[in-house]
Parts: C-alpha cells; sequence; structure tokens
C-alpha cells in the first residue's frame, strides 16, 4: 500500500491486504514448486546417491524384486526406460545412450536420472 500515490483509490484497504497476501502466497507455491522439481543432473552426489538402491528388508527375495522391478519399469516413459536399460545393463556412456536415443547426452542424463528417482520411489513402496 506504501508504493500507491493515490490511497484513496482503494475502496476496501482490507480486501487489498488480502489479495496482495493472496497473491504472495501464490507466488512462493510457483517458486517452491519450481525448486523441489529442478533436478541438477550435474551434481555427482546426487546422482550417485540415485544409483544405490534402497535397503530392503532381509526376507525379501529376489525374485520378488525382479517381478517387482519390471511391473515399476513397465510405468516408465519409453526413453526413460530404454535409458535406464541401456545405462545399467549394456553400461553405455550417456553420449552413447543419447545417440541411440536421438536425444543429447543432457536429456539422456535427464532421462536417467527421472527413471532412477521413480524406480526408487515404487520399489521403496514394496516393503
Amino acid at each position: 500500500m506504501l508504493r500507491i500515490s493515490d490511497k484513496e483509490a482503494i475502496r476496501n484497504p482490507v480486501l487489498y491486504l488480502y489479495t496482495v497476501a493472496n497473491n504472495l502466497v501464490k507466488e512462493h507455491a510457483v517458486l517452491d514448486y519450481r525448486q523441489a522439481c529442478g533436478i541438477d543432473i550435474d551434481e555427482a552426489p546426487h546422482h550417485e546417491a540415485l544409483e544405490t538402491l534402497p535397503a530392503f528388508d532381509s526376507h525379501l527375495d529376489i525374485t520378488q524384486r525382479a517381478e517387482r522391478l519390471k511391473v515399476v519399469l513397465a510405468q516408465l516413459r519409453p526413453k526413460c526406460r530404454a535409458a535406464l536399460v541401456l545405462r545399467f545393463t549394456h553400461e553405455l556412456s550417456y553420449q552413447a545412450i543419447g545417440l541411440h536415443l536421438g536425444v543429447s547426452a543432457q536429456m539422456a542424463k535427464k532421462y536417467t536420472a527421472q527413471g532412477l528417482s521413480h524406480c526408487r520411489r515404487r520399489m521403496a513402496r514394496l516393503v
């Protein structure tokens, strides 16, 4: 309200303040969402953490994990699934994955990170 030169133009100051506060809350929510969704694929510690398997209970056998992983991988978009298979089954570099998928190496990294994140979340629910 201090920025407005003609304060008499505001008919209801209380309503005006609520509207400003509401808009600020919405802006902060959008900023929080953008920061939460951002994945820095160049940060090695975070990317390495995504590549490690979550801890499973000892009673869960390998067959059950493999079946669950098939289901989780089937939920991925085709390029994310292909990036994971090429990276961890065939041990290709991001550059090679990008060439195979017809995307850049950065996009191949992003697909891999998204796929790993999805798999970790879904496999953690298995326990």
